[in-house]
């Protein structure tokens, strides 16, 4: 009998999470696509990145950075391993948040080689002394190595080979200006539709060697989120259940039967989401309600029900957020199978936002 993956999801453990630990890192890369034809949805951006390889190749040049931005689950990751495959180049990983110090950038600027492929996921968490060092070797291919302390300290410029920078951001906001005018292409990555989801899902079914009936992936892209990390994830967990419950089949009913047990239901929220739209619609009469008092009524941190939960509900219509707080939409009180009030709950009934920051309100 094959091994049954024990991987069950991201942050916190939820299946649904965009977001992926060192495990399901490596059970994904086995799924990953290696050329820019196989890669799957984003159709602009591969349309945009296979001119700008291509013009490279035909130069002999390394191509200009790339700058990445979209949520997390998209592909970004991926897609720079694309760019070291097409220019059949080495690929360098490294994150944002493990370099603190610009001798930690300038190590690794040093140990690439011409036309070396250098990632930075999470670029826009880099420190602020790496990040201007990084200004240098982006524009001019040089670092500036310090010899020496106080009075006596001396820069000695240090050339590098050309390399390509890809950096990869969830919050493209938070990238300083100097920093996004050095990437010669920026490409936005949008969240899948299901009939890309679904192309994703059996793809990755052949790649596992199970056979994914068509109706099973319609129905497991559906409940993805526009995400292929958790279209991925969702496979797996049926593959297991068929494995282990089923015959074996990775049907309709395998995938029914599956996300049953990991409670994602037909739309993909899991339990933290359908809690939240459960205490905002019985128990503050469809808001609007403080985030805080929000949170505490199902037992989570309010910067948890913020980031984790609240970003899929706003964006699919069932919640809204006003000055006055959090509301629930004629299609919350739909998916839950239940009657809206003739009048929205009162302000009162739930806490107000000016309650949740402690502020007293008029009478």
């Amino acid at each position: 009998m094959a091994d049954v993956s024990t991987d069950t999801g991201g942050a916190g453990g939820r299946i649904v999470a965009p977001s992926a630990d060192e495990v399901e890192r490596a059970a994904e890369a086995a799924l990953r696509p290696k050329r820019l034809d196989d890669f799957v949805g984003q159709q602009v951006v591969r349309d945009q990145l296979s001119l700008v390889l291509q013009a490279a190749l035909a130069r002999g040049n390394p191509p200009d950075h790339v700058l990445l931005s979209g949520p997390p689950g998209l592909g970004k990751t991926t897609l720079a391993m694309i760019i070291a495959g097409e220019l059949e180049s080495h690929l360098r990983l490294t994150s944002g948040p493990a370099i603190q110090h610009a001798g930690d950038l300038a190590a690794v600027l040093s140990s690439l080689e011409e036309g070396d492929v250098l990632f930075i996921d999470e670029i826009h968490r880099l420190a602020r002394p790496a990040e201007e060092l990084l200004y240098v070797a982006m524009e001019d291919f040089r670092v500036d190595v310090v010899v020496g302390k106080g009075a006596g300290a001396s820069a000695i410029p240090l050339a590098l080979p050309r390399f390509t920078v890809v950096g990869a951001t969830t919050r493209s906001g938070l990238l300083p200006a100097p920093l996004r005018d050095r990437f010669g292409f920026t490409g936005h990555m949008d969240y899948y539709s299901a009939a890309e989801l679904e192309r994703v899902i059996l793809r990755s079914s052949g790649l596992l060697g199970v056979h994914l009936e068509h109706a099973a992936a319609h129905e497991i892209a559906g409940r993805s989120r526009g995400t292929p990390r958790i279209a991925n994830r969702l496979l797996r967990r049926v593959r297991d259940w068929a494995q282990v419950r089923g015959d074996g089949r990775l049907d309709l009913h395998a995938a029914k039967s599956a996300l049953e047990v990991y409670e994602v239901d037909p739309i993909g929220l899991d339990r933290l989401d359908r809690a939240v739209l459960t205490a905002l619609c019985t128990r503050f009469g469809g808001g609007p309600v403080g985030l805080s008092t929000l949170a505490m009524t199902v037992g989570e941190e309010a910067e948890t029900v913020e980031t984790v939960a609240e970003p899929y509900l706003v964006r699919e219509g069932l919640v809204g957020r006003t000055p006055r707080g959090r509301v629930a939409t004629l299609a919350a009180w739909e998916h839950l199978g239940l009657t809206p009030p003739a009048q929205p709950g009162a302000a009162a009934a739930g806490g107000t936002a000016a309650e949740d920051q402690g502020t007293l309100l008029d009478p």
